[in-house]
């Protein structure tokens, strides 16, 4: 018998939690890839953005937008990536919807143009193509 393993989101520790909606929940990424990395997660178990209600939708970015207003007075960063793994080919490990809020700091690459267009590093760099 095959045993499942539970959604790591729909089963979080309140102690990760660090502000919460009537639909969503806010945690630091447990793998950061810049100092203050945060998820925005809906409560409902759903893999994919365009899956969500429009009163899910709202308090998501509601959240996502107070989660910025936090990292702005904690860490104090130049600039923002946020991104959305949606479905296995766009790299989605985990099959419950959740954006990414990844605070940028100067310097934190050497050339940060293109943002998340080195997704795919060959067409990332589109200012210098002839």
């Amino acid at each position: 018998m095959t045993t499942l393993k539970p959604c790591a989101f729909c089963t979080l520790p309140s102690s990760r939690i660090i502000d919460d909606g009537e639909h969503g929940v806010v945690i630091r990424d447990g793998f950061p890839i810049s100092p203050g990395h945060t998820l925005v997660i809906p409560k409902r178990h759903v893999g994919s953005f365009f899956s969500l209600l429009t009163s899910e939708r709202i308090d998501l970015l509601n959240l996502l937008d107070k989660a910025k207003q936090q990292l702005d007075a904690e860490f104090a960063p130049q600039g923002y990536n946020i991104g959305i793994n949606d479905g296995a080919a766009a790299g989605q490990t985990v099959p419950h919807l959740h954006i990414h809020l990844i605070p940028r700091y100067d310097g934190d690459r050497e050339d940060p143009r293109g943002g998340v267009r080195w997704i795919i590093p060959e067409k990332a760099d589109y200012w210098s193509q002839p």
